[in-house]
């Protein structure tokens, strides 16, 4: 072998180690459910990302929000995020269409979250916010409950800071055991404010989880536009349509 085809071999073996163990895919899909137990749309979630040390790592997640109409099936909202520099605090990139609203959060400084949002008026804002290490971004929030999984299981709480990017910052928050009469899970668990002034304006968010620390369901406020004014409160119940090949909770 000559002295090219060793560095060739080089190369390609270093390559094999640094890439990831596998690449996996994990499905599911939400439907979404107002007061009155009538579907108002459904999620329909595909997340890639590789298994490390055992455990399923996401890197890229797409999101289409989707309706039933009289033409059949529309999607009216899409969302697209990015977990490679965090699990907790993803780029987000969010238009729903039927309201001409976007949203993007992106860090161009790691040092902070910047957003711009377009609100249904069309008028345009940004701000930037302090990214601090326990800084919860969006969807960000179902794999901090995988990260403390250790925690959530054995009836913990955990504080944390969730960023608010329509109003410009970050509240503090807990995660903590719960009981519900409508989250039935193997595990149920809330998310509500550590403020009590915002105790008092802020319901707590709802989830279940199954044992193997899949998303089952979630109960409160959306992210999806209702009106003008508010968006939708439902009940949001997953099924897992594929699982990755490595276990999602460490």
């Amino acid at each position: 072998m000559n002295r090219s085809s060793v560095c060739l071999l080089s190369v390609a073996v270093a390559l094999l180690v640094a890439a990831p163990a596998f690449a996996e895919v994990f499905k599911f899909t939400g439907a979404a459910e107002g007061a009155d137990g009538q579907t108002l749309y459904e999620e329909q979630h595909t997340v890639e990302g590789a298994c490390t040390d055992g455990v399923f790592r996401p890197l890229e997640h797409w999101v289409s929000y989707v309706r039933q109409t009289a033409g059949g099936e529309e999607t009216f909202a899409e969302k697209a995020l990015s977990y490679q520099s965090s699990d907790i605090r993803p780029t987000v990139s969010y238009q729903q269409s039927d309201f001409n609203e976007s949203l993007e959060i992106s860090y161009k400084r790691a040092e902070a979250a910047e957003i711009l949002w377009q609100r249904p008026t069309g008028d345009k804002e940004r701000s930037s916010v302090d990214v601090s290490d326990n800084l919860v971004v969006d969807a960000g929030f179902d794999n901090f409950v995988r990260r403390n999984w250790g925690k959530v299981v054995s009836g913990q709480s955990v504080k944390f800071r969730f960023l608010a990017p329509t109003r410009g910052t970050d509240y503090a928050f807990v995660l903590e055991p719960a009981q519900s009469q409508v989250v039935n899970a193997d595990h149920v668990v809330q998310i509500r404010p550590d403020s009590v002034l915002l105790k008092f304006l802020v319901d707590p968010i709802i989830l279940g989880y199954n044992n193997k620390g899949a998303l089952t369901a979630y109960s409160g406020l959306t992210n999806v536009r209702e009106n003008s004014d508010q968006n939708y409160i439902a009940t949001i119940r997953y099924t897992v349509n594929t699982y990755p090949e490595c276990a999602l909770t460490p």
